[in-house]
């Protein structure tokens, strides 16, 4: 084996050749995965640290047993992604013909510094039981000691941990702002070998006010199942746990910030005191790991090895918590759903259904192939439910259904009454009613509304909301500016993607800070309704809520759709698949995907090959139920380089076995209503540095 080929497989190893491909360089994920591997955060890569490998040596040139990573930035540089991949191959050859459906590994782009993760799998929403500690004084407490507090953040930290020292002015800084609004914080120590001088000089020296445990057998960390030196949890008069994650992006594992880009116990906080819920929930927290064993049901619902439901689950402790985190969305006065699961009795007498439902996995409405084992969460929407979750809920309502203690009951959770994004700056309504007939079917109808803008306007979120709500299929709002032409046929509209959408499942978006979508001075607001007649004749007026951004956005966000209209859908066929493709002309970053397809509808795909010739699965929707077309947004959004090509694959089960198909005997072909068919892959995305991106599909 040469040189060069040696070292391209050492690059290979140390990170995947995908991700190196993904960017020039590649020395981000390099030094991620370089970290991982170096276990005693030294900078030198051992031997016994990269495995028995028989590249080392070769790396290792000058025989001193260690590898750098400036070792390993010198290989990229003399031989660039490029020959790297030319050296080794692809990773995985395209495939000539669609694949059936099935779960696969999504593609993942590691970050250096916090991840998102789904909430449910790191406990949010579960009560923390009333655990006990003695503080550095030699006072014994508990966490009800903290009753009169609004908020708790117990914070971990540490004298010897690097990472944990740097964070602790921040601390500091947190407390002293948030504690005139009524915010305590617990500080915690889990390392055994932390002197006790030293830890009180540190408490001195940043002035910390709250309490400080030095829990060095581990008896609160094992309990609250902590993973590094730096976590934070944070925890409502109810002991509810309602964030838990980092501090904030500025420190992590091998890199230091000037200032944070991401405030995530700040915002959490801030959230809390103004009653609404942190757009993060959880996130890893970059540390010094502890060396901790999880205490399986470490409280009623904790995570567990096991996912058998324990006798002290009830409904006030876990079964609430769980309805209130997953269900009552939807599931109340006033929502979509078709009765209420707000009160023990209501949840009570529905029992059956909900066992049934949730027991085949059609609720809470989530469609996406799981990631496999030990993958990061990938779907910052993901509303699936946890394994323990599901175990737990499904034991209870199959069991005695123990009511508890009304004391361990959380906070009652509240919902907007009017908009779900708060009150809009303005509001676009439909020029007219639209009168919608008792029964049979009705064509789209298009309606425009001319702005009054004078100036452009940045949309920081929106909300689609029909006065009728259960004859509402989809709305599909698009915006053209003065002078842009108007598509005279609504299905290429539809195609073209949108600026905003209400969809079962879907109604609203909220961007974060430096995101919006672009509204031009004058422009036209295009409503295409999509009714269906369910037995009662009655009017819709749809509207739609607007807040508006104070500044022009570091991002500018847009949709566009991947569409197959010349579909050809055989008789009978069960498993009929189409695809279409879109290569990007410029790096794009994605947000989201949003499948759409009609009742024949069965699984969809989105793919991404590489310049390089290598293709990733980026979502796989193995169950497509046209029901509830959802939005799949991403955690950490992707960025792909220019010339990939963006692959869309849908199926159609259009056989009599399929219970929704209108006729099993017809050709199905592109068309606007139910019993036709439609092909669409949404794409949001945005593009670094510039505001537009080519549609145009081969």
């Amino acid at each position: 084996m040469t040189f060069r080929r040696t070292v391209a497989c050492a690059i290979a190893f140390i990170f995947p050749l995908s991700a190196i491909a993904a960017e020039p360089a590649g020395l981000s994920f390099l030094e991620q995965r370089f970290h991982q591997l170096d276990r005693n955060h030294d900078g030198q890569l051992t031997r016994e640290e990269a495995g028995d490998v028989p590249w080392f040596d070769r790396i290792d040139r000058r025989g001193t047993g260690v590898v750098t990573i400036e070792q390993i930035r010198e290989v990229v540089r003399r031989l660039g992604a490029e020959r790297v991949n030319r050296a080794i191959g692809p990773a995985t050859a395209p495939a000539e013909t669609p694949a059936a459906p099935a779960a696969t590994t999504p593609l993942v782009i590691v970050r250096e510094g916090p991840k998102l993760l789904k909430p449910a799998e790191a406990g949010v929403g579960r009560l923390i039981p009333d655990l006990s500690f003695t503080d550095l004084d030699g006072r014994a407490g508990k966490l009800s000691d903290f009753h009169s507090a609004k908020i708790l953040v117990i914070a971990l930290t540490s004298t010897s941990c690097p990472i944990a020292q740097k964070y602790t002015p921040t601390l500091a800084r947190l407390e002293k702002a948030f504690a005139p609004q009524g915010v305590a914080f617990l500080f915690v120590n889990p390392a055994a070998t932390d002197a006790p001088e030293e830890i009180r000089a540190a408490v001195a020296e940043h002035r910390l006010a709250g309490r400080m445990v030095h829990d060095r057998e581990q008896q609160l960390v094992t309990a609250l199942n902590a993973q590094t030196s730096t976590e934070v949890f944070v925890l409502d008069t109810a002991r509810t746990l309602i964030f838990r994650g980092a501090i904030d992006d500025q420190y992590g594992l091998g890199y230091s910030l000037e200032a944070p880009r991401k405030n995530f116990l700040r915002d959490a906080l801030t959230a809390m005191l103004a009653s609404q819920r942190p757009l993060v929930a959880a996130t890893d927290a970059p540390g010094c790991t502890l060396e901790v064993q999880l205490v399986a049901r470490a409280w009623p619902g904790a995570p567990s090895a096991s996912v058998a439901a324990t006798g002290d689950v009830t409904y006030h402790n876990r079964i609430s918590r769980l309805i209130q985190s997953n269900c009552l969305e939807c599931h109340r006065t006033g929502g979509v759903a078709p009765f209420s699961l707000a009160t023990y009795d209501e949840v009570r007498d529905h029992a059956g259904m909900m066992r049934k439902q949730v027991g085949r996995g059609a609720m809470p409405p989530w469609f996406a192939a799981p990631p496999a084992p030990g993958e990061s969460i990938h779907w910052k929407n993901d509303h699936s439910l946890s394994i323990a979750d599901k175990a737990d809920l499904l034991a209870w309502l199959a069991g005695e259904k123990n009511l508890g203690d009304p004391s361990d009951a959380p906070l009652p959770r509240t919902f907007p009454a009017d908009w779900s994004i708060g009150k809009p700056d303005t509001i676009v309504e439909l020029p007219r009613a639209v009168a919608i007939k008792a029964d049979g079917i009705m064509p789209y109808q298009t309606l425009r509304v001319v702005t009054k803008f004078t100036e452009d306007k940045w949309v920081q979120a929106y909300e689609v909301r029909p006065t009728a709500r259960a004859v509402v299929h989809h709305v599909i709002v698009k915006v053209q500016a003065p002078g842009e032409k108007v598509r005279a046929n609504e299905d290429d509209e539809e195609r073209e993607g949108f600026f905003a959408a209400f969809v079962p499942g879907n109604s609203h978006a909220i961007f974060p800070p430096g995101f919006a979508k672009k509204i031009p001075a004058g422009a036209t607001v295009t409503f295409q309704m999509h009714y269906t007649p369910n037995g009662k004749a009655t009017t819709d007026r749809t509207r739609l809520g607007l807040i508006f951004s104070s500044a022009p956005p570091e991002h500018v966000v847009h949709v566009a759709g991947l569409s197959n209209p010349r579909l050809n859908i055989p008789p009978g066929a069960d498993n009929h698949a189409e695809t279409t493709t879109l290569t990007l002309p410029s790096d794009t970053t994605l947000l989201s995907f949003s499948p759409h397809m009609h009742v024949r509808g069965k699984a969809a795909r989105y793919e991404a090959v590489l310049p390089d010739g290598t293709r990733h699965r980026l979502l796989e929707v193995p169950a497509y139920d046209f029901n509830w077309q959802l939005q799949y947004r991403f955690a950490e959004p992707i960025t792909l380089p220019r010339g990939t090509r963006l692959v869309y694959t849908a199926w159609y089960d259009n056989s009599t076995a399929n219970p929704a198909n209108p006729d099993a005997t017809q050709t199905v072909r592109w068309g606007p209503q139910t019993f036709d068919e439609m092909m669409l892959g949404y794409v949001e995305y945005y593009v670094p540095g510039r505001d537009t991106l080519a549609q145009t599909q081969p």
